[in-house]
């Protein structure tokens, strides 16, 4: 087996590796529950090549990617269910669905003509998904959905919160401004004051979730993406402990082996060098 530019070269590997008795015993004893977490992981991986700039990585990343499609698709295929070449016909199909307007005949659309053909279209394709469902012998999805349905649960915690919160503002369940935003988050923190002094964990963990999901809708009202102002915050932590960390190495000393009131005050310091750099 050599590796090929050629899609159906994976295809031929992932049926290799899943073959009994010849195949990877790990590949084998792994099912879609077990393999959706790499699949996630994967994607997050791409994602971060992506926000790093690093085009070497993400060819990489998106192969693993792939592969976790094929191994999907491969697993599906030995349960009767559908192959790879399904995949692809489903989402080519869908494309084409979905945009009459470039590969139909509904071309020259307004911006609210393409919107009010988009609704059309998914109420078919909700339409088709029931009678699929019922064809497999699988109960028919809900018509009956919910302002808040269809949010998957798997999205990271932050981005759900956002998305839930801007489908809850399509029929006017907002704030109309930021700053009444910030008056709930003022109303949350001290909710948890007083739920730090009941000392009850559950309790406590609750407000944070409560904090956490209006933080959220604040970055949402400002057209942030909550999960990037987290990350962003995260990075600029990274680098500024790092900076720590340098100047105790300068001393021949560890974080470990410094006083809070010592790294307090070298945080400061790299604070002040960011800032100063900047400017």
């Amino acid at each position: 087996m050599k590796p090929d530019r050629d899609i159906a070269r994976l295809i031929e590997i992932m049926a290799a590796l899943r073959t009994p008795g010849t195949g990877c015993p790990w590949d084998l004893e792994q099912d879609f529950a077990s393999i959706a977490p790499y699949t996630v992981e994967e994607a997050y991986e791409v994602a971060d090549a992506i926000a790093r700039g690093d085009l070497v990585d993400l060819k990489d990343e998106l192969g693993d990617l792939l592969l976790q499609v094929v191994f999907h698709a491969r697993m599906a295929e030995e349960a009767g269910a559908f192959a790879f070449p399904d995949v692809v016909e489903a989402i080519t199909s869908k494309l084409i669905r979905r945009h009459p307007h470039v590969f139909g005949d509904a071309r020259d659309l307004s911006p609210a003509e393409v919107k009010a053909l988009w609704g059309q279209i998914k109420a078919q394709e909700r339409a088709d998904k029931a009678a699929a469902h019922l064809a497999a012998g699988l109960p028919a999805p809900s018509t009956e959905e919910g302002v808040l349905a269809g949010v998957p649960t798997a999205l990271p915690a932050l981005t759900r919160a956002w998305k839930l919160q801007a489908r809850a503002s399509t029929v006017g369940f907002d704030w109309k401004d930021a700053r009444l935003v910030l008056d709930k988050i003022r109303e949350e923190t001290s909710e948890i004051e007083e739920a730090l002094e009941g000392g009850d964990k559950a309790a406590i963990a609750e407000e944070i979730g409560d904090l956490l999901f209006v933080v959220a809708n604040l970055a949402r009202h400002v057209d942030a993406d909550p999960e990037a102002c987290l990350a962003a915050a995260s990075a600029k932590f990274e680098r500024r402990f790092a900076g720590i960390e340098a100047r105790l190495a300068d001393e021949g000393r560890k974080a470990a082996e410094a006083s809070l009131d010592e790294l307090e005050a070298l945080w400061q310091r790299v604070k002040q060098a960011e800032r100063a750099e900047r400017d």
